[in-house]
């Protein structure tokens, strides 16, 4: 299986041709650029299918993140994807940075379920819990601090990823790194049907939410 990866879900644009069968990246472009990922994108697309030599219309499917993030990077890459898709034919899949930040954890086999947990700013934290097998324990939410170490708790949750640390009264770490191989790997995984659908959590706007989590949409 082969597919075309695609990351804008933060201030990083990429873009890889996976090969599942030997998890390796065949070509790939990434760049930090904060915005401008509509420009970007493209001729980055470009750029890894001509050096993969594999035609888009070889392609088995299509993968992008699809946050939580950048609200207007997980538009512009979402949107990119499933064109692709429609052109081509193609099953899209969505990714969401917490399962990728989660993966590194669950690929070493855990003793005990991870929770994944990114800096939301607004004292807020993005986060969600999988089970040592990866299976989602919870939905994707923002929690406040004492909300998500509560969660974290109980579930005896290992904590992983750039919120981490504010759960216990630390700083947060990152940005995270959402690995092309790693998108790859779980995209290759996944069922043809999971939702290639934005992962917002939060609007762009929104007052942050204090004392309980908030379902996505």
């Amino acid at each position: 299986m082969r597919l075309l990866l695609i990351d804008t879900s933060g201030p990083v644009c990429a873009a890889a041709i996976y090969d599942a069968e030997d998890g390796s990246l065949m070509a790939a472009r990434s760049e930090t650029i904060g915005k401008g990922h509509a420009e970007l994108l493209p001729v980055m697309v470009d750029e890894v299918v001509a050096e993969s030599g594999v035609p888009l219309a070889s392609l088995d499917r299509i993968a992008v993140t699809i946050g939580p993030g950048s609200f207007t990077g997980i538009r512009v890459g979402v949107a990119m994807a499933r064109g692709f898709g429609v052109a081509l034919g193609k099953p899209v899949v969505g990714v969401s940075t917490l399962r990728i930040v989660a993966d590194s954890a669950l690929e070493i086999g855990p003793p005990a379920p991870v929770m994944a947990v990114l800096d939301a700013k607004r004292d807020e934290v993005y986060a969600q819990i999988f089970s040592p097998l990866g299976e989602a324990l919870t939905e994707p939410a923002s929690y406040d601090y004492a909300g998500a170490a509560a969660a974290a708790s109980r579930f005896d949750a290992i904590t992983i990823g750039s919120g981490a640390g504010l759960l216990t009264g630390g700083d947060a770490t990152g940005p995270d790194a959402f690995p092309l191989v790693a998108i790859g790997r779980i995209a290759s995984r996944a069922e043809q049907d999971e939702q290639a659908s934005p992962l917002y959590i939060r609007g762009a706007d929104a007052k942050p939410q204090i004392g309980f989590a908030v379902q996505h949409a």
